[in-house]
């Protein structure tokens, strides 16, 4: 195997990377694929790096401002075989020729000792000084790496530097006891050491038994140097795994020797015990790094699925029962697209461009809702259910659903000025309900989803299909209309109320008194504070049965305001004259 290793002026001023046939990348100090950021002199974007067969081609590219040096020389462009280098500023470049293999076939260690976590916390440092500078390393090297692969690159070199009687160091993996552990990354102090071996016993040992683990041998001893664990002058190892679920039997390697003449850490195991304490440190901060990094990755995976306040009542308190089914009151909206059937009968030949647009219509209306806060409970057809206050209470529920649907109106007003959008010839229409409801996840012990149960969820969908008939975009319930009006006061900006009819609406024993919402008063073509005024004294005329009156009141709101028909129509079709039982209501024949 091909890497090349990067060295600067200072020890810890190194990398190792693996070069593969073919693969092409960029030197530099920052921005590149591969970067040496500890050196001034190397540009941001320096060489271009491409594996030739078994040697590597340096480019210096024409942005670099310092020269690239090969045998003492000034080039360009060369190319390099294993064992020789090249210079950019302070930092030398070699390519070296080196195999990794994990092996079963080392001899029994002489010794073999398991560190217990507790009584390493109370073991203090030889060095603290250098290994408090270390470690201080490690939140810079977090928030750089850019990848998982150059974190680990970082986090070997954090290692080497750390752990000063250390040979070498990798990061390892071992999930399944029937298969041989991998490396995932290594390097070594010398770049002429040779291969590794890490131990594959060792590896095991220490993963399955979640402990630090440590191996030793005899220099010299019964077998040959080149039969030892990590180098040929290598006589101990040890493997310290990294805790928690998020590991994934990965674990750190870390092997060296020590000299004859001092210490044997055979007789005084304390010799190795706070460079020990140091790699659980790296260890835990590592394993802690992958548990976030598994934490954002499922919620990314769960954000198709759950809405962020969703997503943020679940990452807060226990899932089971952030989503466990409860009554609480809650404002439903639904939407539903106006000119679905006529264009499925336009695209009845090409159903994916039909799906196409209504599924950007349908992420109009998800959009406006996730903006606001709410939960997007399900979709039906070509019509979107959302909903308000679940998981967390939100007393401005109303306030919320009544914003989103203008907004979506808004939206939808905007596509239907633009005859060439594919959602040019689509409208919306919405119905808006509040009351008690139980919310959570809901369904049988095959399938569930997050959604919301009970009356009133029925009385926002009669609403939405009550806005074709009445000519309204979006109509709301009485208690709906209470909530708009106690915050609409003297807030110009806010949503207003009209209300606009009281109906019974087919299948159903009550009347429903519905409103419609309306924009803010200065929002283009909107319609009058004083005409909404003279149409809600229309419908009290109406209402107590004084037709004629309300017929003469209804033809002074604007002519334009199509809402206002559908009393118009009504009165006319029966001759301005309420009949002798007249309720108070319009019972509806049909949906």
């Amino acid at each position: 195997m091909l890497y090349l290793v990067a060295q600067g002026a200072e020890s810890q001023q190194r990398w190792r990377r693996p070069l593969l046939s073919g693969q092409s990348t960029t030197l530099g100090r920052s921005g590149a694929g591969w970067n040496a950021e500890w050196d001034e002199q190397i540009s941001r974007l320096h060489a271009e790096l491409t594996m030739d067969g078994r040697r590597l081609r340096v480019r210096r590219l024409p942005e670099s401002t310092n020269p690239v040096f090969y045998r003492g020389k000034q080039l360009d462009e060369f190319l390099i075989s294993a064992g020789e280098h090249f210079v950019i500023g302070g930092t030398r470049f070699q390519l070296v020729a080196e195999n990794v293999q994990v092996t079963m076939d080392l001899p029994s260690p002489d010794a073999e000792r398991k560190f217990n976590p507790q009584k390493l916390r109370k073991v203090d440092y030889r060095d603290a000084g250098q290994k408090i500078a270390v470690l201080s390393q490690l939140p810079d090297v977090i928030a750089r790496a850019a990848n998982d692969i150059d974190l680990h690159v970082k986090i070997v070199s954090i290692l080497l530097t750390g752990i000063r009687r250390a040979t070498t160091v990798g990061i390892v993996q071992h999930i399944n006891s029937e298969l041989p552990a991998e490396v995932i990354h290594w390097d070594q102090r010398l770049v002429t050491s040779g291969d590794f071996q890490p131990s594959g016993k060792l590896i095991s040992r220490a993963v399955e038994s979640g402990e630090t683990v440590l191996h030793m041998w005899k220099t010299g001893g019964q077998f040959g140097q080149d039969q030892m664990t990590v180098l040929r002058d290598g006589d101990w190892a040890f493997v310290s795994p990294l805790p928690g679920k998020s590991a994934d039997g990965m674990a750190i390697y870390v092997a060296g020797n020590y000299d004859m003449q001092s210490a044997d850490p055979r007789t005084d195991p304390l010799d190795l015990h706070d460079d020990i304490k140091f790699t659980e440190l790296v260890a835990t901060t590592l394993a802690n790094l992958r548990q976030v990094k598994k934490l954002e990755q499922n919620q990314a995976s769960l954000r198709s699925f759950f809405s962020p306040v969703v997503l943020d009542a679940i990452a807060t308190q226990n899932p089971d029962e952030a989503l466990a089914p409860r009554e609480c009151e809650v404002s439903v909206l639904f939407c539903d697209l106006r000119g679905f059937s006529l264009r499925s009968e336009e695209y009845a030949e090409d159903l994916p461009e039909l799906l196409n647009r209504v599924s950007g219509a349908l992420g109009v209306t998800t959009r406006e809702i996730l903006a606001e806060r709410g939960v997007v409970g399900d979709f039906h057809g070509d019509a979107t259910m959302g909903f308000w206050g679940w998981p967390l209470d939100q007393p401005d529920r109303a306030l919320r659903a009544c914003r989103a649907a203008l907004q979506i109106q808004r939206d939808f007003e905007l596509f239907a000025s633009q005859p060439d959008h594919p959602l040019h010839d689509f409208r919306i229409g919405m119905g808006i309900a509040t009351g008690k409801a139980v919310a959570g996840r809901i369904g049988t012990d095959d399938q569930v989803k997050v959604t919301v149960f009970g009356p009133v969820v029925n009385v926002a969908a009669r609403l939405e299909t009550m806005t074709a008939r009445l000519r309204a975009a979006i109509l709301v319930d009485e208690r709906t209309a209470q909530l708009i009006r106690k915050v609409s006061l003297d807030a110009p900006d806010m949503p207003r109320i009209r209300r606009l009819a009281v109906i019974r609406p087919f299948g159903m024993n009550n009347a429903i008194a519905i409103s419609q919402v309306l924009p803010p008063a200065d929002h283009p073509g909107a319609l009058g504070d004083e005409s909404i005024l003279i149409y809600e004294q229309a419908l009290d005329e109406f209402t107590a049965g004084n037709w004629e009156s309300a017929f003469e009141l209804l033809h002074r709101v604007p002519a334009d305001d199509q809402a206002k028909d559908f009393l118009t129509v009504y009165i006319a079709q029966h001759n301005r004259t309420a009949p002798s039982d007249w309720p108070g209501f319009i019972a509806l024949q049909q949906k």
